[in-house]
């Protein structure tokens, strides 16, 4: 892996492929465990998480549904402290089994401002999984049931992260290198 650049930042590698497929393996067979019989449904949140979502769901063995939630809270860097839902949600929750699927979980500013519209679903149970976790940088109360990476409170771009809509396709993960 080497350094890339994206407009006008630099980023240095941090988390290969390899190391990302096999925490989804993990999670996958976790999830395996603890929803064998539910049929959970998973609601993935664009864009970030499409490519989570998508090797998550070539590991699980168990019956699963899948749908897909837009919502935004970032330009740039940095959060604009706004969250949009430029894609809402058409399925019937109640009485499901949920599990949010998130690339990742800084604030926590996002979700807390959506969960509230799920809870009013009368859901059987909902969890949060989501790929990369900054419990440093966590301002809002969202409890993250499932986590396939801890990380410090750094920018990073790739596998479906993005830096003003750049970056995503990367199947690493960087981080903004330090100037």
């Amino acid at each position: 892996m080497q350094t890339i650049k994206i407009y006008d930042k630099e980023f240095t590698p941090y988390i290969t492929d390899a190391e990302i497929q096999d925490k989804i393996k993990l999670l996958a067979q976790q999830l395996k465990t603890d929803y064998a019989d539910k049929k959970p449904l998973f609601l993935s949140v664009l864009n970030g998480s499409f490519l989570f979502t998508a090797d998550l769901f070539k590991h699980l063995t168990i019956k699963a549904e899948v749908c897909f939630v837009k919502l935004a809270s970032y330009k740039g860097v940095s959060s604009t402290g706004n969250v949009i839902t430029a894609i809402g949600l058409d399925t019937n929750l109640s009485g499901r089994h949920v599990i949010i699927l998130e690339d990742i979980i800084d604030t926590g500013k996002t979700l807390h401002h959506f969960l509230p519209q799920l809870k009013t679903q009368q859901l059987a149970s909902l969890k949060i999984a989501v790929l990369l976790n900054k419990k440093e940088a966590l301002a809002y109360p969202v409890q993250v049931d499932y986590a396939c990476f801890d990380i410090p409170n750094k920018f990073v771009v790739g596998y479906g992260l993005d830096y003003d809509g750049l970056g995503r396709n990367s199947k690493d993960i960087y981080q903004l290198k330090e100037s």
